[in-house]
């Protein structure tokens, strides 16, 4: 699977989970040169909270485009460790 926004590939792997129809890459996936602070915080009542980062790509930032969750609920273990995608950011084979 490919995360791709721009025309910029932010993030690649064969190993991605599926939770609720957002593909998880392992975090290490993530092409850190394309990723930016964001202080944004949501909060899902089964996952936990979830942080973000923005995206910059050739000057163009996409604010809070990818999500994660540092530290998940039990029931969402499978998502440790992995980023997903949106806000325009097209995630496909």
């Amino acid at each position: 699977m490919k995360a791709e926004w721009k025309g910029v590939v932010v993030a690649e792997s064969d190993d991605t989970v599926v939770v609720e129809g957002n593909h998880y890459f392992p975090a290490s996936a993530l092409k850190r040169e394309y990723t930016t602070f964001s202080n944004h915080k949501t909060s899902c009542p089964w996952k936990g909270q979830a942080s973000y980062y923005s995206l910059l790509v050739n000057g163009e930032l996409n604010p809070d485009a990818v999500w994660y969750y540092p530290d998940p609920k039990p029931e969402a273990e499978m998502v440790r460790d992995r980023v997903a995608f949106w806000k325009g950011v097209k995630v496909g084979a």
